[in-house]
């Protein structure tokens, strides 16, 4: 049997790892890391390569590399154009497990945040096990640290208010919704700065980039007055180290419980 864990790393600190995580690190023989094509993959390999160095220290491993497909992100149908990309990735996946792992052995993927949010890797073990049963292979999964955690601490929030919803989405998903009923949002994955159509709706937003690293971007206020700070945040992150990775709450300043004609 091949056992692979899916570990999540937390927002890139590697002082975030769950004392679990770094137990299972330290029982590792092979650590899969995927790389994404672009300027800034290199970075985004070494932060999980400094989080190996720091914590699987009790065994020898090895390290296996491997480029993700490209998502088509013009597609007119996101759903078909997402699966496309997630089986293409499973098939890479699963000749990684196949071909650089003997019987018996364990293997793990690095995963940002936690496997369980918006991530997929949970799906495509799921899918390669369900294609090839003779893989011989099974799986766990060691949660994060997610963004939202390390998002709510570095600006000293509670994730709700009294009496308070809490809705997870994605920038994608927010450019439909009624800001009216945007009372309490954690945003994920907006890559086209969805929070500007908030800059005359009366909300606040909590935004953060980098979290809990050393290179941690804060920022806070009403929409309209921060959203141009926010921009060149990201301008200037992604110019600086060649990626960016960010997460924002947008509230409402309607009390929890304050009903419309109140």
């Amino acid at each position: 049997m091949k056992t692979i864990h899916l570990i999540g790393i937390g927002a890139g600190n590697p002082e975030h790892l769950t004392l679990e995580a770094v137990r299972v690190l330290n029982t590792v023989d092979v650590f899969f890391l995927l790389e994404k094509d672009g300027v800034g993959k290199d970075a985004l390999l070494d932060v999980r390569r400094s989080i190996l160095e720091k914590h699987a220290t009790a065994k020898p491993w090895r390290v296996v590399t491997s480029s993700t497909p490209a998502r088509d992100r013009e597609a007119a149908n996101y759903e078909a154009a997402v699966k496309d990309w997630r089986d293409k990735r499973s098939e890479g996946i699963h000749a990684m497990i196949a071909n650089e792992m003997a019987d018996g052995e364990i293997g793990a993927f690095l995963v940002w945040g936690d496997p369980n949010l918006y991530d997929g890797m949970i799906d495509s073990l799921l899918q390669i096990q369900a294609e090839d049963p003779n893989l011989g292979m099974d799986f766990t999964v060691i949660p994060g640290i997610t963004c939202i955690q390390a998002l709510t601490a570095a600006h000293r929030i509670p994730l709700n208010r009294i009496g308070e919803s809490i809705t997870i989405t994605t920038g994608r998903l927010l450019e439909d919704m009624d800001p009216a009923e945007v009372t309490n949002a954690v945003v994920m994955l907006d890559a086209k700065r969805t929070y500007r159509g908030f800059a005359e709706t009366g909300h606040t937003i909590y935004w953060g980039a980098y979290l809990g690293t050393s290179n941690q971007i804060l920022a806070r206020g009403p929409v309209g007055d921060v959203s141009a700070q926010i921009d060149q945040a990201l301008d200037n992150g992604r110019q600086r180290n060649g990626w960016i990775m960010d997460t924002y709450i947008l509230r409402s300043n309607a009390e929890p419980g304050d009903k419309k004609g109140h």
